[in-house]
Order: C-alpha cells, then sequence, then structure tokens
C-alpha cells in the first residue's frame, strides 16, 4: 500500500476505534494481537514498558520525590535502595528520612550532620542495637572483688565507682579495667559520693566524715545526727553538705568547717535520699538557677530551698496518697525541671514550676516488684528481683531486659544504681558504652552490667 492510502486507511481506522466502547476497543485490540507476527509483538512489549512502568522517583522533582519517602518504613526503604542505582542514589541523598528513622528507634539526632550516607549508616546500627536489647544481647557482666564484709554503698561517675564496706573500707574501682585505683580505711559506710580530691562518707554510726583520696587522711568530720546517716550529698560551689537520717531530719552543713548550720525538720520516717540540684524553671517559689533540696522518705518528698538557711521552711510536700497508704520508693531522680519517683503504683512524673503529677507510668508487671534507675526523655531503665528492663517512654513498652543474679537487697536502695544515664535521653552511637548497672551481691562482691560493644 503506498504512503498517502496507508495514511488515509490509518486515519479512517483511528476514528472509527475511538467511536468504539471500551469493550469493543479490547476486542479489536486482541484480534489485532492475534494476527500479528514477532517483529509486531516485541513492537508493542517495547512501547508498553515506556509507557506502563514509568519511574515516579526519576521523573518527579527531587522535593516531591524525598516527601514520599518519609512515608515509607525503614525496611521497604532499604528494599528500595535495591531497585537500582538512580533509586539508590535518591534514597540515599535524602538526610530527613533518614534522621527520622532513626528518631523513631530512640536515636538522638545532630541536626548539625546532613550527610544522609551518614544517617543511613547510623540507622543500620541503631536497628542493630535495639535487636541486641530485644534478644538480651546487648549487655555483658563482670564482677569487683576485694571487700571483706558487706557493700551497702555505691557511687558513680565518669567511668569510676566508689564502694563503701562494712570492713571499714572504701574503694575506688576503674570499671573499664577492674582495677582498684584507690582503697582507704573509713568507717561504715551507708553512703558514699566523692570527686578528685576527696570522698565523703555517711555511716551507721552517725557520722559523716571527708577523707583524703591521696592520702587517705579524714580531713573533716560531721557530728549532730542520732541515727544512721542515710544519704549525702555536697556542692563545693556552695560550701554545703545536706544529710538525711534515721532519726527524721535533715541537716545543712558547712563543707569546709564541719558546722552544722541548719536542721530540717518535717519527715516522720527514715530519710533515705537527699538531693542537691540547681532549679532550671520559673515558679512561685523559685527561679531557674536557685539551689533546690530534695529530701525522701517511706511516704513524702519534701522540697526546700537552699541559701535561706535561717528559719528556712518546706516549699512543698509531695505525696502519691493522703492516706499513706502508698509507699514511695528510695529512688528518686530530680533535673531541675521534672521529679520522678517509683512507689507501689508505678512511676510518678511532677512537673517542677507547677508541682502538678503531670505523668504515671504503671507497668506491665507488678509494679511494687519494679525499682527506679533512670528516667529520661526517651528510656527508663528499671529493674526488679530478677532482670533489667528498658523501657521506651514514648510507648511505655519494655523494649529490653537483662537477666540479673540474686543481689543484695536494700530497703534504703544503697546498694545498687545506674552508670552511665545519657544514652535514657536519647542513644548517639557513642553513650551505649560503659557502665549500665552496679549492685552488690551476697558474697561481697560487686556485679557490674556493662554495655557490650555494637558490632
Amino acid at each position: 500500500m503506498e504512503k498517502a492510502a496507508f495514511e488515509r486507511w490509518l486515519e479512517s481506522v483511528s476514528t472509527s476505534f475511538l467511536a468504539l466502547s471500551d469493550q469493543q476497543r479490547n476486542q479489536s485490540l486482541d484480534h489485532l494481537i492475534s494476527l500479528s507476527g514477532a517483529a509486531q509483538l516485541r513492537h508493542l512489549s517495547n512501547g508498553l514498558e515506556a509507557l506502563l512502568k514509568r519511574d515516579f522517583l526519576r521523573l518527579l522533582p527531587l522535593e516531591l520525590a524525598f516527601y514520599l519517602l518519609r512515608w515509607l518504613d525503614p525496611q521497604t526503604l532499604l528494599t528500595c535502595c535495591l531497585v537500582c542505582k538512580q533509586w539508590n542514589k535518591v534514597i540515599n541523598a535524602c538526610t530527613e528520612v533518614w534522621q527520622s528513622v532513626c528518631r523513631d528507634l530512640g536515636w538522638r539526632i545532630d541536626e548539625s550532620i546532613q550527610d544522609a550516607v551518614h544517617w543511613k549508616g547510623v540507622y543500620l546500627k541503631a536497628k542493630l542495637r535495639m535487636k541486641q536489647l530485644r534478644e538480651e544481647d546487648a549487655f555483658e557482666t563482670s564482677s569487683l572483688i576485694g571487700h571483706s564484709a558487706r557493700v551497702y554503698a555505691l557511687y558513680y561517675r565518669d567511668g569510676l565507682l566508689c564502694t563503701g564496706s562494712d570492713d571499714l573500707s572504701a574503694k575506688l574501682w576503674d570499671v573499664r579495667t577492674g582495677q582498684c585505683v584507690y582503697g582507704i580505711q573509713t568507717h561504715t559506710c551507708a553512703t558514699v559520693k566523692f570527686d578528685e580530691q576527696k570522698l565523703v562518707t555517711g555511716s551507721f554510726d552517725n557520722t559523716i566524715a571527708c577523707w583524703e583520696w591521696s592520702t587517705g587522711a579524714k580531713i573533716q568530720q560531721f557530728r549532730g545526727h542520732t541515727g544512721a546517716v542515710f544519704s549525702i550529698d555536697y556542692n563545693d560551689e556552695l560550701d554545703t553538705l545536706v544529710s538525711g537520717s534515721a532519726d527524721f531530719t535533715v541537716k545543712v552543713w558547712s563543707l569546709s568547717a564541719g558546722t552544722c548550720v541548719n536542721t530540717l525538720t518535717g519527715h516522720t520516717e527514715w530519710v533515705t535520699k537527699v538531693h542537691l540540684q540547681k532549679c532550671q524553671v520559673e515558679s512561685m517559689m523559685h527561679s531557674p538557677g536557685d539551689y533546690i533540696l530534695l529530701s525522701v522518705d517511706k511516704y513524702e518528698i519534701k522540697v526546700w530551698p537552699i541559701g535561706c538557711e535561717i528559719n528556712c521552711k518546706c516549699l512543698k510536700t509531695l505525696s502519691v496518697s493522703e492516706d499513706r497508704s502508698v509507699c514511695l520508693q528510695p529512688r528518686l531522680q530530680f533535673d531541675g525541671r521534672y521529679i520522678v519517683c517509683c512507689s507501689d503504683l508505678g512511676i510518678y512524673q511532677w512537673d517542677f514550676a507547677s508541682f502538678d503529677v503531670i505523668r504515671v507510668i504503671k507497668p506491665q508487671q507488678e509494679p511494687s516488684s519494679l525499682s527506679l534507675l533512670g528516667f529520661g526523655d526517651v528510656f527508663a531503665l528499671l529493674f526488679d528481683n530478677h532482670h533489667l528492663h528498658v523501657m521506651d517512654l514514648r510507648t511505655e513498652v519494655t523494649v529490653g531486659r537483662w537477666p540479673l543474679p540474686a543481689y543484695r537487697k536494700s530497703k534504703r536502695g544503697s546498694s545498687f544504681l545506674p552508670g552511665v544515664t545519657s544514652w535514657l535521653n536519647g542513644l548517639d552511637g557513642k553513650n551505649d558504652a560503659g557502665l549500665v548497672f552496679a549492685t552488690s551481691m551476697p558474697d561481697h562482691s560487686i556485679h557490674l552490667v556493662l554495655w557490650r560493644e555494637n558490632g
């Protein structure tokens, strides 16, 4: 057929085809396909692939492609990276997508790093760490051996653990190596706190003492309590030491002079925890930068001002039951913004600006069996008689746990403590290292739980 005649025929057929219904069009195509040979079918296949299998990710502007990718779950994103080089290039260039999936896993995001490949690598590492937590493979254990009597006092900072024992000694350990750095002769220790130069100990003999690490010499003694001293805290900037005792009182001392500045009364049970902290929020009772003292007994948390030692009055008393039917556990956390404490009913969080309860977490297992170790923006570290528990605070679901041996129990909560706690505000690939938990054992050793290296 000549070209002109073919074009007239094709135009006529096209006009007739467009006038058909969809069903008639389909039948016409089926008939033509049945009459086609290999060359025509190959041509049809190539043409249909270009029309039907369009690469939308390649065709869309990057901003729209990134928007669509944000709706995909991480596993689908990884699968999409395998489709072709172009998809892999686009997905690996989307920083926000990988930052988002890392954040969903509880990872802390540094917004200054705008490298998508970096955040994809962080996600793969984060995914492995969360898998290890689920499968009880994130931690490892070791022991510190050196005391000859029960250990009821522990304090941790910067990779060093201090232990105070009934064998009339205190030891300072390097957690990483397990080596004893210092060992000095003391009194019986119920509580300890240290820095680079000194160690402060509260004792069952009703006294507090300050010791020099380098010489082991006693450089100050504090006398005045009529019961065992269960908790101490101090601040060199304020030249202040505070103590809580079995005599139901809190005492404020001059750290350098060793003299009692004030005795705070109002507790009707053993004072098992005292905590000095700089306030970070504004309220009718305090301003940011003010130092605040918290003291805890079996039923109440009391808030005191520091710096007003004369006629110092309690600012607020917090409890979880008015009739004192619910006990508080002797574990308290205060960061200047929120107070967190565990009770028989669950974990309570108070806003320090208003003193209102803003959150109550009731764990899935029996709440009274759980104790608080640490509470952050993302995770909480809890434990019971048999396990450590890592809870995702965004969902209140346990995302990991670790078995514990039969450790020494202490009603005052002094024989166990958390290690590094910065990861509770979000893991970052660096802070999941070092000590997680330490507790004293019936054989007088110290049981350590440490992060396993994330391969």
